[in-house]
């Protein structure tokens, strides 16, 4: 009888892709879930006979080894185990046997090289087989990243297009983003950025092993998408200058970002911001198969100095001086997994931030750290909890900056950080609000409790001291000292009940192009007259509270009589502002008040002005691979003619490529509409997203939901009749 040999394979791609919902990957790879079980069939010259072994080899990464778990070595068998690669058959009697392989759920991730060995007859004889990708697996019970709800898998790991909030707490906005993680080419890209990382640079194969982790994955990507450190994918620029690169504003999907970064030789992409960030970390992290979303916290703290204590300064005009520690809004990313290191009560939602910060373990990395342990105070847990405890919690301490020997703390907020945090709803375009994951109500005894909890945890993990300064600043404020810089920490006051307050009132449209008019209210609640000095000021912000042009400067004096009130109007021109505000359309109204006493009072509010909306219809069904023509109108914001319009139109299933097209001359506030065609190329809900820019003003984004079938929806009914 003749040695055994293997004479034919196949790999079932097409099945195996289908059952672990990987179909949707364009990729030449096969991609699998681990976790579960995979089908191949091998033909061999005869029958398999008793003394005759088959013995699958799988491996991943560089210089394999089963002490590593990259490396797996078993034997064709009638018997199945969870915990390590197993093959298995039903039946051995003919020459064609079916195989079932099935992966433990804390497999490495990534791409495995497999090969089986034959022994027959004294003899050894190897055969390659097809390389595969194996992914996490939320659809697995025993997977970390497991989630139970279909509809959450759905939208957190299939789901390739989304929307991400950004604005204003007041005014909140939403922007389209094309995740498009299945796309041509991106998964191998995903994978490449984690064999670009530091970590694999410094030991590929402890690298390779530990991938079976979503939460050391997490971290290594968390630092890789940012481009400090390591030559990552995206390089941030918050100076509002973009010579060199695109306007982070102009990006609207991840794809041409991941498809260029591959292309340029890996070379970090130019620029972005916040959102760049979460959009394309939440692409990297879907289409690893973890569940992911995208989280816009608005009135977002940036703690230094880690004291949960945020510091926002201005000078005695009013005007912000702009240390960046407090954003109108920041983008982060969640992902779902059990945290078996911590405690069973830590899983679920962990929050990874790809923005580059602050450094973590020598990084720009943040994260993972649970969501839960945020709201509970447990600040000492990993990673990073203290810097996004602050975030959503920490107090704002208000100072008025003479000079540099001269600056005083007017007043401390124990409630304005953290509001009105959003992300999307599963399975519609809804806004849900999820401020009460992080943090118990403002203003309830629960949320001081968990405030002063946190900061005990700090002064025992000698971070700061009993006063709240953070001990590693102490070299730090000799240096401000002899530097003549400026030290926050060192004035004392103390925050008094005032029997005056204010507040302002928006009075008019927020349109772009129109003239915006606020109300100050100042109300005396005591029983005594007071006299007050106002000085008001106006800038438009970076949306990172960072000041780039003062708009107003004005102040006048009033005399408040006890228990009455006077308003005083605010008018902000838009020949004022409209060249002023071409980035994040932000602008800061500050009132501050000096009583004759010499106590002060400040009174912020900021105004998000709106562009004239973009417009997006369709008339038609939208079917896979049948042309269908999408309606734009748009509008010219300005008071003046625009001769440098464009289009950009791009959707993950919807347009391969996006497309890019020049618009004609358009007069003031004119209006006008193009008919564009796409072609779909994948069933589902889409996300078709459309910015009209100009370097005139900052994008103005649209995005218009598309649902596409396989077939004439109307057609069909019609037939069914």
């Amino acid at each position: 009888m003749a040695a055994l040999k293997l004479k034919k394979f196949s790999m079932e791609e097409e099945t195996n892709m289908q059952e672990h919902r990987t179909d949707y990957y364009n990729s030449r790879t096969m991609v699998l879930r681990r976790g579960q079980e995979f089908k191949i069939t091998l033909q061999f010259n005869r029958p398999i006979q008793k003394n005759e072994q088959v013995e699958f080899y799988v491996a991943t990464g560089p210089n394999p080894t089963e002490d590593y778990y990259t490396l797996a070595v078993f034997q064709l068998s009638k018997s199945r185990s969870n915990t390590y690669w197993t093959a298995t058959t039903d039946s051995l009697a003919s020459s064609i046997v079916n195989v079932t392989i099935s992966s433990p759920a804390d497999a490495p991730i990534g791409l495995y090289k497999t090969s089986l060995q034959i022994y027959s007859k004294n003899r050894k004889s190897h055969s390659k087989l097809h390389d595969f990708i194996l992914l996490f697996n939320p659809w697995a019970t025993d997977d970390v990243v497991f989630m139970e709800d279909e509809n959450e898998r759905q939208e957190y790991v299939l789901n390739d297009s989304g929307i991400i909030y950004y604005g204003d707490k007041d005014s909140i906005q939403e922007m389209g983003w094309s995740f498009g993680q299945f796309e041509d080419g991106i998964l191998e890209t995903c994978l490449q950025i984690l064999n670009r990382s530091l970590n694999y640079k410094e030991d590929k194969t402890l690298d390779s092993s530990r991938r079976g982790d979503p939460a050391y994955v997490g971290r290594v990507l968390s630092a890789m998408i940012n481009s400090i450190d390591d030559n990552g994918v995206v390089e941030g620029n918050w100076d509002s200058r973009y010579s060199g690169g695109v306007d982070p504003l102009y990006w609207n999907g991840s794809v041409e970002i991941l498809t260029m970064w591959r292309k340029r030789g890996y070379k970090p992409v130019k620029y972005g911001q916040c959102w760049v960030f979460g959009g394309v970390f939440c692409t990297v992290l879907r289409s690893l198969g973890i569940p992911t979303r995208v989280i816009t916290n608005f009135v977002s703290a940036h703690d230094k100095d880690s004291n949960l204590s945020i510091d926002s300064i201005y000078t005695s005009s009013g005007r912000s001086m702009g240390k960046d520690s407090l954003w109108n809004y920041h983008v982060w990313n969640e992902s779902w997994f059990t945290r078996s290191e911590l405690g069973e009560s830590y899983g679920g939602w962990q929050v990874l931030d790809a923005t580059p910060q602050e450094i973590s373990g020598d990084t720009y990395c943040c994260g993972p750290a649970s969501v839960h342990a945020i709201k509970e105070g447990d600040v000492d847990l990993s990673h990073d909890g203290p810097f996004i405890f602050s975030e959503v919690n920490a107090d704002r301490n208000t100072w008025i900056y003479y000079d540099k020997d001269v600056k005083e703390k007017v007043y401390t907020n124990i409630e304005f950080v953290g509001k009105n945090m959003s992300t999307k709803a599963v399975g519609s375009d809804e806004r849900i609000d999820i401020t009460e994951n992080y943090k118990y109500p403002e203003g309830s005894p629960e949320e001081r409790a968990i405030y002063l909890k946190a900061r005990e945890k700090l002064i025992k993990m000698g971070i700061i001291n009993k006063d709240g300064h953070n001990k590693r600043g102490i070299a730090k404020k000799r240096r401000k000292k002899r530097n003549g810089e400026i030290d926050f920490d060192e004035a004392e006051t103390v925050d008094e009940k005032l029997d005056i307050g204010g507040k302002f009132e928006l009075t008019s449209s927020t349109a772009f192009g129109d003239d915006i008019s606020v109300t100050l209210t100042l109300t005396n609640t005591g029983t005594k007259s007071q006299n007050v000095n106002v000085k008001l000021s106006s800038s438009s912000i970076e949306y990172t509270g960072k000041p780039i042009a003062e708009l107003l400067s004005d102040q006048t004096s009033l005399t408040l009589a006890p228990k009455k009130e006077k308003k005083i109007p605010v008018n902000l021109y838009a020949s004022q502002y409209e060249e002023e505000i071409i980035n994040h359309n932000l602008i800061e109204v500050v009132a501050l008040c000096i009583l004759k006493s010499g106590k002060k009072m400040l009174i912020r509010k900021v105004l998000f002005i709106e562009r004239p909306p973009l417009k997006i219809q369709m008339f038609a069904n939208a079917i896979v691979n049948h042309p269908v023509e999408v309606e734009v109108t748009y509008t010219n914001p300005l008071s003046t003619k625009l001769s440098d319009g464009g289009l950009s139109i791009g959707g993950s299933g919807l347009v391969k490529k996006k497309m890019k097209r020049k618009v004609p001359e358009l007069g003031p506030r004119e209006t006008r509409t193009v008919v564009i065609e796409i072609t779909p190329s994948r069933t589902g809900t889409k996300k078709l997203v459309v910015d009209f820019t100009s370097k005139h003003f900052s994008a103005i984004k649209g995005f218009h939901t598309i649902n596409v079938t396989d077939v004439d929806v109307e057609a069909d009914d019609e037939f069914d009749e």
